[in-house]
C-alpha cells in the first residue's frame, strides 16, 4: 500500500499548472520535428479513498466550448499536414479506393411476403436497401437510400423494422455518427413516407403489433431544457400510426424502481411472432437481466414478471403458445436454451431443450420450427439444428473455416438465410433449407487483384501471465519469412463479450498485400469461450486482459515473426484503452499504436452518461475502493509519466462520439505530449462530422484507413524511412 500512494504522490507532483509545447520527429515533407498545440494544465485534484489524483486536463471534458474547440482545431492542424505528408500514404489511399470498389449483398430477410437486402456498387457512402418479391427478380425495387440523407454522406441508416403485413418499414436516422436516432415510416407500397416520427431514442427497436397498426419501442424522457434527457431510464411506449408523438401510450416505466449493481433498469420490447406478446427484456449492466411481458389479448394488458432475479442473461428466442424459448447463462456459463410455461412459470418448472455445451453458445434463432444454434469453437462458427424437443437434426455445413451469420427468419419459413467469411474470403451469402439441410451458394463478392489463396492463416495458443493459453489467429503472404524482421499489426479487444472471430476486412487486406503480417488474439473479457472467459476480464481481472495482449506481442517476438521496432498495436472503443493500457505498461514493446475512439480515463468514464456508467459492469467504478485500486493501476491517462519514450501514437476520436467522448482521447494525447521523451510523434487525429465510427460514409472511412496505415508504413520502417525508430 505505501508504494502505490507513493506513486500517486508523484503523479500529482508531476502535473503542475502550466502551458506546455513539445516537439517530436516527423517525416520528410514537414519539419523535422513536430511542434505541438499547447495544452493548459489546471489544478483540479480530487479525492479517492483518500488518495489525491490530479486531474489536469479537466477542462476537456466541458465540450463544444471555445477553448476545446481551438485545441482540437490546433491539434488536427498539427495531425493533418503530417500524415498528409507520409510517403506511402497516397498510395495507399488509392488502393484502398481500388480494394473497396467492388460489388456486396447483405444478407436478404423475409417480411410479409416480401425480400429486403442492401446492395452497394463499390464506394457508395451508404448501402442502398431494396425490395422485390422474388430473390432472382433482376429489377427489385429501391426501397431506401441513405445517400440522398446528407450531400456528404454523414447521415446514416441506423436501423430498419418491416411490419408483419410488408406494408411499412420504420427506419431510423443517424446524424454524424451520433447514438441518437430519429425513426421515420415508410408505405412500402408507395414508397412514400408518412408523417410519423419518433425521437428520443438511442437504442431501442420498433416492435411492431402483428396487424401491423403500431410498434413499441423505449424512449427517453424530457429534461427541463426540452431536449431528451439520457442520463434517466427509457420508458416503453406505444405508437399508433398516424398519431403524434406526444399522443403515445406508455406501456411500461421503470423509474424509481430499485437499481442492481448501482445501475438502473432499462426495458426494451419486442413482439411475438404469433402477436399475442410484448416481451420486455429488462437490462442494468451486461452479465444479468429480468423479463416480463403482457398478454395482449387480455383487457387489462398488465404487465407480468416472468423472470424477476438477477440471477443470469436471458435471450427470447421464440414462442410455442404459451411456452417462451430462451437462450440463457442461467446454470450454463457456456448458455443452454430453456422453454418456460407461462402457465407454471416457476424455475423449477423450466424446462432443458438445448444444454450446455463445451462450445460457447452465442446465438439462437427459431426457423422454420427449427431452433438454429449458433456457436463457437475456438473463435470459429459452428451452427446445429434442434426440433423444439432438443433432438439434434443438423450440423449445418459451412463452407469453411470462418464466421457465420444470419439465420434469421419466422418459424414457418422454410428457408433462412446465412452470411460467411473468413480473412482473405469476403462474404458469401448462402440459403439454408430448413427441412432438407441443403445449402446453396446464392451470391460471392468478388474482387479484382486479390488472390486468397496468395494468404495463409493459422490459429496459435500461446501462455498468457498467469498461464492461461490464449488463442490467436494470424494471417500473412505464403512463403513468410520468421526472420524477426516482418511489419506486424496486432489487434485486439478484450472486453464486454464480444468475440473477434475471422471476417473479410478490406483495409486489413490492403495491410496484408502491403507485406504486413494480421494478428488477432482472442482475450479474455472477450465472449469466445463464454461467460467465464468474459468475467476473467472484468473488473478487478482486467489486468488479465492486458496481460494476454502483451503476452501475444511477446510470442510473436520469440517466435521469429517481428521485433518491437517492427510491431503496431491497434484497437477501438474498449479496444482503444487496451491499445492505450499496453502502451503505457510496455512502451519499450511496441514501433507505433493506433488507439481509436478508447475509453481512457477510467476513473471518469461513467460520468459522461447514464450509457457509460453501464460499463461497470465490466470495469468496476472508481466509486468503490477495491475497484478504483484495479481501474488506478491500468488508466492510461493516469499511467502516462515523464521521462519514458512512449512508441509513435496516432490517437483517432471524433467530435460527435456520444458513446465514448472524445475527451478520453483528448487528455491521453495531452499527457502524452507533454510527457514524451523521445523524437517519437503523438499526434491525435479528430474528425468532425463523425461518432464511434458507425455508419462512416465510404469515403470517411477511407481517408481515416489511409492515415492509420501510412503512419504504421512509416514508423514500422516499410518503406525504409523510420525504422528503429523509438
Amino acid at each position: 500500500m505505501g508504494s502505490f500512494r507513493t506513486v500517486l504522490a508523484w503523479s500529482v507532483v508531476a502535473a503542475p499548472a502550466a502551458l506546455l509545447g513539445g516537439c517530436a520527429g516527423g517525416p520528410a515533407g514537414v519539419s523535422g520535428t513536430v511542434t505541438y498545440p499547447e495544452s493548459l494544465q489546471g489544478d483540479a485534484v480530487d479525492d479517492y479513498h483518500g488518495v489525491a489524483v490530479a486531474d489536469p486536463y479537466r477542462w476537456m471534458e466541458a465540450l463544444d466550448t471555445p477553448p476545446v474547440d481551438r485545441w482540437v482545431e490546433a491539434q488536427n492542424d498539427v495531425a493533418r499536414p503530417y500524415l498528409e505528408s507520409l510517403p506511402m500514404r497516397e498510395g495507399i489511399r488509392e488502393r484502398l479506393t481500388e480494394l473497396w470498389n467492388y460489388e456486396r449483398y447483405g444478407t436478404p430477410f423475409k417480411e410479409g411476403g416480401y425480400y429486403f437486402y442492401t446492395w452497394n456498387s463499390g464506394l457508395m457512402d451508404q448501402n442502398h436497401v431494396y425490395v422485390t418479391s422474388e430473390l432472382s427478380d433482376d429489377e427489385p425495387t429501391l426501397l431506401l437510400d441513405p445517400n440522398a440523407f446528407s450531400e456528404d454522406g454523414t447521415v446514416a441508416l441506423a436501423g430498419m423494422s418491416v411490419s408483419p403485413a410488408g406494408n411499412y418499414v420504420a427506419y431510423a436516422k443517424s446524424d454524424g455518427g451520433s447514438d441518437w436516432r430519429d425513426w421515420f415510416f415508410r408505405d412500402i407500397r408507395t414508397g412514400e413516407d408518412l408523417p410519423d416520427r419518433l425521437t428520443h431514442t438511442k437504442f431501442t427497436s420498433m416492435a411492431w403489433t402483428r396487424d401491423g397498426t403500431g410498434v413499441f419501442y423505449s424512449r427517453y424522457p424530457l429534461g427541463p431544457d426540452g431536449a431528451a434527457d439520457d442520463s434517466q431510464q427509457v420508458a416503453v411506449y406505444f405508437h399508433l400510426i398516424g398519431t403524434p408523438q406526444d399522443e403515445d401510450q406508455l406501456v411500461y416505466d421503470l423509474s424509481g424502481a430499485p437499481t442492481h449493481r448501482g445501475l438502473a433498469p432499462d426495458p426494451y420490447a419486442s413482439v411475438t411472432e404469433d402477436g399475442r406478446y410484448v416481451v420486455v427484456g429488462i437490462s442494468a449492466g451486461y452479465h444479468e437481466n429480468k423479463v416480463s411481458y403482457i398478454d395482449l389479448s387480455t383487457p387489462e394488458k398488465n404487465v407480468v414478471p416472468l423472470i424477476d432475479e438477477w440471477v443470469a442473461l436471458y435471450s427470447f428466442v421464440g414462442n410455442d403458445g404459451r411456452t417462451f424459448f430462451f437462450s440463457t447463462t442461467d446454470d450454463a456459463p457456456n448458455s443452454r436454451v430453456i422453454a418456460v410455461d407461462l402457465d407454471a412459470p416457476d424455475r423449477a418448472s423450466w424446462r432443458e431443450v438445448i444444454p450446455e455445451a463445451d462450445e460457447a453458445l452465442r446465438g439462437v434463432s427459431y426457423v422454420g420450427g427449427r431452433l438454429i444454434t449458433q456457436y463457437l469453437k475456438d473463435a470459429k462458427s459452428l451452427v446445429k439444428v434442434y426440433a423444439p424437443d432438443g433432438t439434434l437434426v443438423d450440423e449445418v455445413d459451412l463452407p469453411g473455416i470462418g464466421t457465420a451469420g444470419g439465420f434469421g427468419g419466422h418459424q414457418d419459413d422454410p428457408t433462412t438465410f446465412f452470411s460467411f467469411s473468413g480473412f482473405t474470403s469476403p462474404s458469401a451469402t448462402y440459403s439454408y433449407d430448413v427441412s432438407t439441410s441443403e445449402v446453396r451458394l446464392m451470391r460471392r463478392a468478388q474482387i479484382g487483384g486479390i488472390d486468397p489463396d496468395a494468404y495463409e492463416t493459422r490459429q496459435v495458443f500461446y501462455p498468457s501471465a498467469d498461464g492461461t493459453m490464449i488463442p490467436m489467429f494470424i494471417t500473412h503472404k505464403k512463403g513468410l519469412e520468421l526472420n524477426g524482421d516482418n511489419p506486424t499489426l496486432l489487434y485486439g479487444y478484450g472486453g464486454f463479450n464480444v468475440s473477434l472471430t475471422p471476417r473479410y476486412s478490406t483495409s486489413r487486406m490492403a495491410w496484408m498485400e502491403m507485406g504486413g503480417v494480421l494478428a488477432i488474439p482472442n482475450l479474455r473479457g472477450g465472449g469466445e469461450y463464454g461467460k467465464r472467459w468474459h468475467v476473467a476480464g472484468t473488473k478487478l481481472e482486467k489486468q488479465n486482459v492486458f496481460d494476454d495482449f502483451i503476452a501475444a506481442a511477446e510470442w510473436l517476438i520469440d517466435n521469429g515473426y517481428t521485433r518491437p521496432q517492427r510491431l503496431g498495436i491497434q484497437g477501438g472503443s474498449n479496444g482503444g484503452l487496451l491499445v492505450g493500457a499496453c502502451m503505457v505498461q510496455r512502451p519499450d514493446l511496441f514501433g507505433a499504436a493506433l488507439p481509436a475512439v478508447g475509453v481512457l480515463d477510467m476513473l471518469r468514464y461513467h460520468t459522461a452518461s447514464a450509457n457509460a456508467r453501464n460499463w461497470s459492469t465490466d470495469y468496476g467504478l472508481s466509486e468503490n475502493p477495491d475497484e478504483f485500486r484495479a481501474q488506478f493501476a491500468y488508466s492510461p491517462v493516469h499511467n502516462v509519466f515523464d521521462g519514458i519514450c512512449y512508441p509513435p501514437t496516432l490517437i483517432t476520436t471524433a467530435d460527435h462520439d456520444d458513446r465514448v467522448v472524445p475527451w478520453h482521447s483528448y487528455k491521453f494525447a495531452a499527457a502524452l505530449q507533454a510527457a514524451q521523451d523521445c523524437d517519437n510523434a503523438v499526434l491525435i487525429r479528430v474528425e468532425t462530422r463523425a461518432g464511434h465510427g458507425a455508419g462512416k460514409p465510404t469515403w470517411m472511412v477511407i481517408e481515416g484507413i489511409a492515415d492509420q496505415w501510412a503512419f504504421l508504413a512509416y514508423h514500422l520502417g516499410m518503406n525504409g524511412a523510420a525504422d528503429d525508430a523509438g
